[in-house]
């Protein structure tokens, strides 16, 4: 028998290679005005910028996500063995802040063998991305350059598109969501410590679905205009869009909620918020590999400050008996 997802596995490397090279040919023969646009009625208040594709980042483009404020991690060689992850520097407008396009050429910072979408920082400061089609998640420790865990995931989830973590103040804040380009669902998924720095990845079942091949997801910031309460932004390679849809307690987005945000993309990619700006930035992958980015957004709110330490009860008698033992030294070595 024809095992139909083996044979999607084997070609979708290659048919969306051969896609993208159609799309750039048939891009470049269309007029100007046939590019990627932001729909109404979004385009009131939004604005679409393209920066092009990163110097020293080889193509097709995969996941993006911030390394610091100022500094860009993107995919390169995706969907390849040699897939990797590169930084590269942003220029920001001295008035708005907003990104101004790239301030030099990128450079290696780890190997990530056939990364896509996926790419984010999760607990322990461990850089988490999509592998496909191979249908892993992998992990990389900080300060690593390669990965220190690769797992595959379910086959619900043949093959992983993308994954993303809940920020604080929306429903499910904390989670692992995980997308499938394949199937098109989405689930959350429970990380434990290894022991090792790294997670095991379980529980990892199909809740929602969103039909067009998620390869991207963000949390649209608070206040934005056009936008409710509780928005995703979802990438979605297979239909050329970026559609804005509701989430549900888990922050999964759920597909009966999607509208258009973005049309006629060539293949929409990782996507990421400016923790700056608040700016709605995305990958494309063929027909012109490019970084974009979409303004108009509110700014994030900043993220919760890190735990104070508090010394525990014993930690404290343990303080309080030191001084009373230095106070009774310091008594007796008074002189007479």
């Amino acid at each position: 028998m024809l095992d139909l997802d083996a044979l999607n596995r084997l070609t979708r490397p290659l048919s969306r290679l051969a896609m993208a090279s159609a799309v750039a040919i048939g891009l470049a023969a269309l007029p100007r005005a046939e590019a990627a646009t932001i729909v109404a009625p979004f385009d009131a208040n939004y604005t679409l910028t393209s920066f092009g594709q990163p110097g020293g980042v080889p193509g097709p483009l995969g996941g993006i996500t911030f390394l610091n404020n100022n500094t860009l991690l993107v995919g390169g060689n995706a969907n390849n063995s040699s897939g990797a992850i590169y930084s590269v520097g942003v220029n920001r407008d001295p008035v708005t802040q907003l990104i101004t396009g790239f301030s030099g050429p990128a450079s290696f910072y780890a190997s990530a063998p056939n990364i896509d979408g996926g790419l984010a920082f999760g607990p322990g400061g461990v850089l988490f991305y999509t592998a496909y089609p191979i249908n892993q998640i992998g992990q990389i420790l900080p300060g690593g350059v390669a990965p220190a865990r690769t797992d595959t995931m379910p086959g619900a989830f043949n093959s992983v598109g993308t994954l993303q973590f809940v920020p604080a103040g929306y429903p499910g804040a904390g989670n692992m969501v995980v997308g499938s380009y394949n199937q098109n669902n989405w689930g959350v998924a429970t990380l434990t410590p290894d022991g090792a720095g790294t997670y095991d990845i379980s529980g990892l079942t199909a809740l929602t679905n969103t039909p067009g091949g998620p390869e991207g997801i963000v949390y649209v910031p608070p206040g934005s205009p056009d936008f409710g309460p509780n928005t995703a932004l979802v990438s979605l390679w297979g239909i050329g869009r970026v559609d804005a849809c509701g989430i549900d307690g888990n922050g999964l987005p759920v597909g009966a909620t999607c509208t258009t945000f973005i049309s006629g993309l060539s293949g929409a990619e990782g996507a990421v918020i400016d923790p700056v700006t608040g700016a709605f930035l995305f990958s494309t992958f063929g027909g012109g590999d490019q970084v974009l980015m979409v303004s108009g957004f509110a700014a994030p709110p900043p993220p919760p400050p890190p735990p104070t330490d508090v010394p525990e009860p014993a930690s404290l008698a343990m303080l309080g008996m030191g001084l009373l033992g230095l106070g009774w030294a310091a008594r007796r070595r008074k002189p007479a």
